[in-house]
């Protein structure tokens, strides 16, 4: 092989690295765009419905949207393994509790498929864990994913007041995960949307 075959090699070698870290770094701030994580990551459908019944029932919107994204990732006739129900993946006797609060007649649970039927409760139910646990999000949000019986239960045994923070501390790890999502899902919106 002559020297301007190998001259030649080495320079493509060279030349496709650098495409290479240019296509990656391409990829990088793309990524990072405010339009790709509008667009893809933290998407925000059903919006004004949101405002609305966050408005309503004094809830941070930014946070419904987290739950949304959290529980079913806005897709409406999401189902869990346990039967809760679409985009705020409400179970079907919590939404007949609901429903007998807000004084929604004729409510079969179909109806939590409806996006609006299912934010409006959902928002309703996080201000009424709201209230229960004195705005303490963290408790909200752990009796929203793990039951307000449960976290009720766990403020008795383990001595926790209405002023508890640390998430490490609650028993359920999958409820612990998915306070932890819910609370920097909701920061990435208020970024992406707070504006």
């Amino acid at each position: 092989m002559d020297d301007g075959v190998i001259v030649l090699r080495k320079t493509t070698l060279a030349v496709l690295a650098l495409l290479a870290v240019l296509a990656a770094a391409a990829g990088f701030i793309v990524y990072q765009s405010d339009w790709f994580q509008r667009e893809y990551i933290y998407p925000f459908p059903y919006r004004e419905k949101v405002f609305y019944y966050a408005t309503e029932y004094e809830v941070d919107p930014f946070l419904i949207a987290a739950v949304i994204r959290t529980e079913s990732k806005f897709i409406v006739n999401a189902r869990s393994p346990k039967g809760a129900m679409g985009l705020m993946q409400m179970m079907p006797e919590t939404g007949q509790w609901v429903a007998s609060q807000v004084e929604q007649e004729g409510f079969y649970p179909g109806m939590l498929n409806n996006p609006d039927t299912s934010i409006r409760f959902g928002a309703w139910y996080l201000a009424s864990l709201k209230k229960e646990f004195k705005e303490n999000e963290i408790l909200v949000l752990a009796a929203y994913n793990g039951g307000r019986g449960n976290v009720s239960q766990w403020m008795r045994q383990l001595g926790w007041d209405r002023g508890f923070r640390d998430i490490d501390r609650i028993p359920y790890k999958e409820t612990r995960e998915y306070v932890k999502k819910v609370l920097a899902a909701r920061e990435h919106y208020r970024l992406l949307y707070g504006r």
